[in-house]
């Protein structure tokens, strides 16, 4: 359309990325939504970009120079909202474009926050703890102007955890001469923390589930579920949908993985994991590879492993009616089209995975408050949010006569631009 402004996608780094495949649906849901060329630029565009040298001695002697970088792409919500993540090949055109995911994915949650993300670049594997610790103080000494429980605030990603988190905030209340908890979140719940964060996302895919399942005419008990990816959020998914009377036929990680058309014991898989690590070695039932699951005859798949798993060349293979995305950007843009004519509903991963910065965002007003909930509460509430995110992104779709996806970005865009023509633009 003549109004709306084109640009490349800021993120290269490979031919296959989902980043690049969530500023394609970006812009299909703005020529949808109609969006209006200056505020189209606006939002493409992030509000700050921070790039920091951060000198640590290590371990031996020597001084190694990392670079470190946060991105707020949005804060016109309200303070942003975004974990750090430490990893080798981590760059500012990739802290850019998940930054830009962390503003639609708090939109749709309905949470008074933009967007952000940051990250270092560093091989954490070969760091030892007195060297992150050293690595994540600086990181934070040197962004002191940018977090602020009223300005930014951080959160773990890949290769960061609670312990990250409390370095950070302690560092961050060193400098301002007092403890304050609410500049992270993710921290120990001795320090802060909130109850039912570790399970949130996963918790938050289940709920998803069954409101999609109560909207399709799909019965939760005994319904078969395909899980891909046996991690933190897909182990927690698998778990409570199995407690909720699910079948849950097929399991993988990084190992590989088990189909068992009987159902899976999906405790006594969690109980050899914790002791093992991995799958490998069990016998859950017939071993599959993690192509192989993501075919499985099902009513439910749940991707909540890798990016990039379902494609144009697999996509007419998938026998599920209902695909849940608990990983980040499991669905390449070029499979959209096919899952659609094939009458496959598709929960996008930043509806599907936002039970964690929803409770994250619990546990930001906890700290303010300085009153702590009980983790049935926390469950209630994040129960709540995440059902009234998924009704207005269905009903957005029955509106627009479009995918869930990209009613997820119609919905974050309308919300998002609003508040812009309401604030203004000062200057």
């Amino acid at each position: 359309m003549s109004n709306i402004y084109k640009e490349p996608a800021p993120y290269h780094k490979g031919e296959a990325n989902p980043f690049e495949s969530m500023l394609i649906r970006f812009d299909q849901a703005a020529q949808i939504y109609n969006l209006d060329k200056g505020l189209y630029n606006y939002l493409k565009h992030p509000v700050k970009q921070v790039i920091v040298s951060i000198p640590v001695q290590m371990d031996n002697g020597n001084l190694e120079v990392f670079e470190g970088y946060r991105v707020i792409h949005d804060n016109i919500l309200g303070p942003s909202k975004g974990g750090i993540r430490y990893a080798p090949d981590v760059d500012i055109e990739e802290v850019k474009a998940l930054a830009s995911w962390m503003t639609w994915k708090c939109a749709i949650a309905n949470l008074p926050f933009g967007g952000a993300k940051g990250g270092i670049k560093c091989d954490p594997k070969k760091l030892s703890v007195g060297e992150l610790e050293k690595l994540t103080r600086r990181y934070t000494a040197n962004m002191l102007e940018i977090f602020g429980p009223d300005i930014d605030i951080p959160a773990p990603d890949m290769n960061t955890d609670e312990q990250v988190m409390a370095w950070i905030m302690d560092t961050y209340s060193m400098h301002k001469r007092k403890t304050v908890t609410g500049v992270v979140t993710g921290k120990p719940v001795i320090i802060g923390g909130s109850r039912g964060r570790r399970e949130a996302t996963g918790r938050g895919v289940m709920i998803a589930t069954l409101a999609a399942c109560g909207k399709i005419n799909i019965e939760p008990a005994g319904m078969e579920v395909a899980v891909q990816g046996f991690g933190n959020v897909g182990s927690v998914s698998a778990k409570l949908l199995f407690e909720k009377g699910a079948k849950i036929v097929a399991i993988s990680d990084v190992t590989g993985g088990f189909y068992n058309k009987d159902g899976i014991d999906i405790p006594a898989a969690i109980e050899f994991v914790k002791a093992h690590k991995t799958l490998e070695g069990s016998d859950f039932g017939t071993p599959i590879t993690n192509e192989e699951l993501l075919e499985i005859d099902c009513k439910v798949l749940i991707p909540a492993a890798k990016e990039d798993q379902i494609n144009a060349d697999n996509a007419s293979r998938i026998k599920a009616t209902l695909i849940v995305e608990g990983a980040n950007g499991p669905t390449k843009a070029e499979a959209d089209e096919i899952l659609r004519s094939r009458e496959i509903m598709v929960i996008p991963d930043i509806l599907a995975n936002s039970g964690g910065v929803i409770v994250s965002y619990f546990e930001w007003v906890q700290d303010r408050l300085g009153y702590f909930w009980e983790e049935e509460d926390v469950n209630g509430r994040l129960n709540r949010m995440m059902t009234e995110a998924f009704d207005a992104v269905y009903f957005t779709a029955l509106k627009y006569n479009s995918t869930l996806r990209l009613a997820a970005y119609i919905y974050a865009i309308d919300k998002v631009s609003q508040v812009l023509k309401l604030r203004g633009i000062y200057g």
